[in-house]
């Protein structure tokens, strides 16, 4: 474990364990599951928190396609942060989130936001959006209670996947994460590569 931090340059704790100061917890979609994967998610935070005491545990989620409660299950566990991604603008959905729902989605942000726990969501660009729609969706994503953002340029994976519509320009980041600090946004990361977190950003859309 030592040899390990050494090689990621992180510094191990005096028990010789590697001092990992935030844990990203994220899944696949499990629409095969009754709660969607709430219950794995909240018994992977008590675990982490009793393993790793000192460390910051953040949640990505899925939408949980609005089951009664997936949510809430989630949020008695008493993650640091909760994530989940919006990923693009509603009237892409149909197109880019075939089965998902914008408004689903963004309410359980809130409820999240309400519960006083702090909440991240962000948006990947390029996929055929305008300015106004992703304004619109920071605005949202501001009433809904979420302070922290983040959006990245859309990467074309494979041929068989969504070809880019524009690559966003470097100046058009700066602004949009200057108008999102102006809507009371906390933390803001905006840049081509930015993602959700490191264990793999979003869903890439089809």
């Amino acid at each position: 474990m030592a040899e390990a931090a050494a090689r990621s340059g992180v510094p191990p704790s005096a028990s010789g364990r590697v001092a990992v100061r935030h844990v990203v917890v994220t899944s696949v979609t499990r629409d095969d599951l009754p709660d969607g994967g709430a219950a794995q998610f909240a018994a992977t935070v008590h675990a982490l928190r009793r393993e790793l005491p000192g460390a910051l545990v953040e949640v990505l989620v899925p939408d949980f396609r609005g089951r009664t409660g997936a949510m809430e299950t989630v949020l008695r566990a008493r993650p640091d942060v909760v994530g989940h991604n919006l990923e693009s603008v509603p009237g892409l959905y149909p197109r880019v989130r075939p089965g998902a729902e914008y408004a689903e989605a963004l309410a359980l942000i809130a409820r999240a936001s309400a519960s006083g726990v702090p909440t991240r969501s962000g948006l990947l660009l390029g996929l055929g959006e305008d300015g106004a729609e992703v304004l619109g969706v920071m605005r949202d994503l501001a009433r809904a209670g979420c302070r922290r953002l983040w959006l990245g340029q859309y990467l074309r994976p494979t041929p068989a996947r969504r070809p880019v519509a524009r690559y966003v320009s470097l100046a058009e980041f700066e602004r949009l994460a200057a108008h999102a600090r102006r809507l009371g946004f906390e933390e803001v990361a905006a840049g081509p590569l930015v993602r959700s977190s490191c264990s793999g950003g979003p869903s890439v859309p089809q």
